[in-house]
């Protein structure tokens, strides 16, 4: 089992960077694909990123390649996602989840998750 607490949301103008942390306690965190997703208003919850165990693969949505990465350090338990270029469109609470699902087909769907942090909120304004 692994709890997860994100850190680093805050109010941004657009075009601004900001990065985000997902801090995990236990000794198995290095066992969990590490997925970052965000909930706004009156929208589903949407896949952003994902970063694999030993961070070999990371994946990404289009409406954020090129502008977000996303990172772990498996030595402190975290992992992090790196957000640049924002836009009001990514204005949403940013979850992190965990998951022993290696499996990249799934790794967009959130009920592949196990474990899920609290979120933060990032507002990003115009």
């Amino acid at each position: 089992q692994v709890q997860l607490v994100e850190s680093g949301g805050g109010l941004v103008q657009a075009g601004d960077s900001l990065r985000l942390s997902c801090a995990a306690s236990g000794r198995t965190f290095s066992s969990y694909t590490i997925g970052w997703f965000r909930l706004a208003p009156g929208k589903e919850r949407e896949f952003v990123a994902a970063i694999s165990r030993s961070s070999g693969a990371t994946y990404y949505a289009d409406s954020v390649k090129g502008r977000f990465t996303t990172s772990r350090d498996n030595a402190k338990n975290t992992a992090y996602l790196q957000m640049n270029s924002l836009k009001p469109a990514d204005t949403a609470v940013y979850y992190c989840a965990g998951t022993t699902n290696y499996a990249s087909t799934w790794l967009s769907v959130p009920t592949t998750y196990d474990y899920w942090g609290q979120g933060t909120q990032v507002t990003v304004s115009s």
